[in-house]
């Protein structure tokens, strides 16, 4: 919390005189939704700014494009939670609420946002496949199906770009992806025909 309101406070000179939502962020989307992708937390200036999730930053810039191409949304880039983007069988959520230092959330963290996440999947009851963007989001999914008394793989599947478990009760597909950071696709890690192919599959995997 004292993290998202100090970023706000003293924003870098490309966002002074911008108003930061600075509080912590619901997930948004589709509510009919057939995949539910599962991210690490807001940015610090990209939706702890905006108010929405992968917004305004440049991982939001590679994620709306994507999802644009897949069929997934409306537009190819999102700026402001007003910009006329929609997403059409697809919603957007993370395992921390709040933008963290470093973009590294705490366990405690991650422990103190499950609720939301455990009501998301409770509310999103047509949801065939989640996509975990980085390990985090594919370990905080797992997690929640513990805590929620659903079925997990034993052992428990390993994270990988483009690795796909399944539920032992048929529950939906869990679909790996690295995560859009500037890390990742700054170095090459991801490019965009990567993450192109996640969420083609992804439509595959979810029957669309």
């Amino acid at each position: 919390m004292r993290h998202r309101e100090a970023v706000a406070a003293a924003p870098p000179r490309r966002y002074h005189g911008h108003r930061y939502w600075a509080r912590p962020l619901p997930g948004f989307g589709d509510p009919d939704a057939r995949v539910l992708l599962v991210g690490l937390a807001p940015a610090a200036h990209g939706g702890n700014r905006t108010g929405r999730m992968f917004t305004g930053d440049r991982s939001g810039d590679w994620l709306f494009r994507a999802l644009h191409e897949a069929g997934f949304a409306n537009q190819a880039t999102s700026t402001h939670p007003d910009d006329g983007l929609r997403l059409a069988g697809a919603y957007i959520t993370a395992t921390a609420r709040c933008a963290p230092p470093a973009n590294k959330p705490t366990p405690a963290e991650m422990d103190r946002c499950r609720p939301f996440l455990l009501e998301e999947l409770r509310l999103l009851s047509r949801v065939r496949v989640v996509v975990a963007l980085g390990k985090i989001g594919w370990d905080a999914y797992l997690r929640a199906r513990r805590a929620a008394g659903l079925a997990v793989p034993r052992p428990l599947p390993r994270f990988g770009h483009g690795a796909v478990a399944t539920m032992p009760d048929g529950g939906p597909a869990l679909l790996g992806c690295f995560h859009p950071s500037q890390q990742n696709t700054f170095t090459g890690k991801l490019t965009r025909p990567m993450l192109h192919a996640v969420f083609v599959r992804a439509r595959g995997l979810a029957g669309l």
